[in-house]
């Protein structure tokens, strides 16, 4: 049922950043997938799988893959990422990618960020606070992809 919603939410995505590429009449082609860190053995090597039963605990990579299909450029490419509910950010987010710790009303580096706590006193925001993770490129070149 988890692993669902998740597949649901990154198919909805993809369909969200794909239109806003596709309003431009430049064909930006989006793949979503969640594959699970899973070893055989408890001294084999991990290695990804399709995430089919994600159980709490589980180690969970989600990636998105684009390509410029079109014959121009894209330029202002983005990519928002939400982070569902029940997930939790293993490591800070690279360096490339920005946050937002309130549901992608804002956006910076985690150390920038605050949380305002119920009684108005502000946090630093940590890693369990990201809500959504954002990838920018000024320009995608015709024919060229890349994965986040």
């Amino acid at each position: 049922m988890f692993i669902k919603s998740l597949s649901t939410l990154l198919a909805g995505l993809s369909m969200i950043v794909a239109q806003g590429a596709a309003a431009q009449g430049k064909p930006m082609k989006l793949e979503s997938a969640v594959q699970v860190l899973k070893a055989e053995t408890q001294d084999a090597e991990p290695r990804l799988v399709d995430a089919q039963n994600v159980v709490p605990g589980d180690t969970l990579v989600f990636t998105t893959r684009f390509h410029n299909e079109g014959s121009a450029a894209i330029d202002d490419f983005v990519i928002v990422n939400p982070i569902p509910a029940n997930v939790v950010l293993a490591e800070e987010p690279e360096a490339a990618a920005e946050v937002s710790v309130d549901g992608a009303k804002t956006w910076g580096k985690l150390a920038e960020l605050v949380i305002i706590e119920s009684d108005g006193q502000d946090r630093p925001a940590t890693i369990k606070d990201i809500t959504h993770l954002r990838w920018a490129f000024s320009q995608v070149q015709p024919g060229k992809a890349g994965q986040v």
